[in-house]
């Protein structure tokens, strides 16, 4: 509840938001995405296979937070550099350490949607 880690951080209206500090008043009416939202008709997500592919989490718990980050960066910019994942990702926290795994898996999921279109 400090919005600390983000490991709860959610999408709102498109808008990564730490749901730990959201009021839920404050989102009535919007739309919601959390990580169990990303999966389209069985299909994983392009950063949740990245995820997968590059081994990129270790106890799982930070996961969720940084993916749905990683898909509000790739949101905004199909084609991050490694220091625009790495400013973007500040603030969420890996207590295992698997940033460079995390920054590699956010990679791949760039380039796998840039070779889909």
């Amino acid at each position: 509840g400090e919005a600390q880690c983000g490991a709860c951080t959610v999408l709102i209206d498109g808008q990564q938001t730490r749901s730990c500090i959201t009021q839920v008043g404050k989102v009535a009416n919007k739309q919601i995405i959390t990580i169990e939202g990303l999966e389209k008709e069985g299909q994983l997500h392009p950063l949740q296979e990245a995820f997968l592919k590059a081994d990129a989490m270790q106890c799982g718990y930070c996961t969720p937070g940084m993916i749905m980050s990683g898909v509000a960066l790739l949101t905004k910019n199909a084609k991050p550099t490694r220091e625009e994942i790495v400013k973007h990702m500040d603030g969420n926290i890996c207590r295992c350490g698997t940033y460079l795994r995390i920054v590699a898996a956010i990679q791949m999921a760039s380039e796998a949607k840039r070779g889909a279109k």
